[in-house]
């Protein structure tokens, strides 16, 4: 009897050893680009997330758990991207997800997580239709295209108002969606447009689209590019002797931290304009302290794309502590019913899922 007794206590050591890690955290997933083509915008999502992470578990994690960030890559790729949502919410179940980055991925994955009943919320996803499914389980913290064109349409009113547009863009949900935006910005602004020009992504050439463009004439280009297209149509645009009188940008590649660098587009990034959803001197509450936060550890000034990421980290933890349960219903209506006056973000509150 005794040794039966020693052998249960013994297994029972043993297992208490070995308990996993999970035990005692709280996973929340995360899909984005940590390789491929924009593994860049990427890498800022894992640094915001890196600085959110920190904070929430210095102030006690969520329900008495630390966190742990369960990290999906999608290679820059939609299909991985829906990959991902299987792996962290059927095998790992996560009770809630974050992510992806790209347009084109986080549309690939609203219907999986929809089917799952599982709360996603995008922080950097622009393009308008991945909010058009009405997904009661969707949320997104970032702006949209039509914000984009908006702004780029308010800033070339006040700076000389000119009256001939070419916009080129990048084949895909973001570009489209871009494209799109502008087109009708542009026009209801009295805008010609002169030249409407579509690439494939990351082709090595686009010269004869700048040609074309350059025909056109027109005094405004609008570039709805990632960064790596964003650097090369830059320096072909300078081999070609293209030279508008505004080179503008819906944000993104031209808004990346690595684009006015050696990384990017470095010289030929000059006199570029660019909307930009957030920055360091914004005047919300944290944002110079992120700024700095983020220069100490990674020896860059963030774009707003780790800023995104820091706050839908934040969202997350917050529902999950408002909802006091892992249930994903319950934190979608905590989501729902979010109210963060003030954060290095700005004001975060949903309705209908936009931000």
């Amino acid at each position: 009897m005794r040794l039966k007794a020693f052998f249960a206590f013994a297994i029972a050591f043993v297992c208490t050893l070995t308990l996993p890690a999970s035990g005692q955290t709280t996973k929340i997933g995360v899909i984005t680009s940590l390789t491929g083509s924009l593994a860049a915008f990427g890498e800022a999502h894992k640094n915001g997330y890196a600085i959110a992470l920190d904070e929430i578990n210095a102030k006690g994690g969520v329900l008495g758990k630390k966190v742990e960030l369960d990290f999906y890559d999608d290679q820059s790729k939609p299909d991985q991207a829906v990959q991902g949502v299987s792996k962290l919410i059927d095998q790992d179940q996560v009770p809630v997800l974050l992510g992806s980055y790209s347009s084109e991925s986080t549309k690939a994955i609203i219907g999986s997580v929809t089917q799952r009943e599982t709360p996603l919320i995008i922080p950097t996803a622009t393009a308008d239709n991945v909010m058009d499914s009405k997904s009661p389980w969707v949320f997104r913290v970032c702006a949209g295209a039509n914000d984009y064109a908006k702004a780029t349409i308010d800033f070339l009113k006040a700076n000389g108002a000119p009256k001939k547009m070419a916009i080129v863009y990048e084949n895909t949900n973001f570009g489209q969606s871009n494209m799109k935006a502008m087109s009708a910005a542009a026009k209801e602004a009295g805008i010609e447009l002169v030249a409407v020009e579509s690439y494939e992504a990351k082709s090595p050439d686009y010269k004869a689209v700048l040609q074309r463009v350059k025909q056109a004439n027109p005094d405004v280009i609008y570039f709805c590019s990632y960064l790596l297209d964003a650097t090369t149509l830059m320096r072909q645009s300078r081999e070609v002797d293209l030279n508008p009188k505004y080179f503008t940008s819906a944000g993104t590649g031209f808004a990346a931290a690595e684009f006015p660098t050696e990384k990017g587009a470095g010289k030929n990034a000059d006199f570029t304009f660019s909307v930009s959803q957030w920055l360091p001197d914004a005047k919300w509450a944290g944002s110079k302290e992120f700024d700095a936060e983020y220069f100490k550890r990674f020896n860059s000034h963030p774009a707003y794309h780790a800023i995104q990421a820091y706050s839908a980290l934040k969202v997350a933890a917050a529902a999950i502590n408002n909802a006091k349960s892992l249930e994903p219903a319950k934190i979608r209506d905590a989501i729902k019913n979010i109210d963060l006056a003030s954060t290095p973000f700005g004001h975060i509150k949903f309705e209908n899922g936009q931000n």
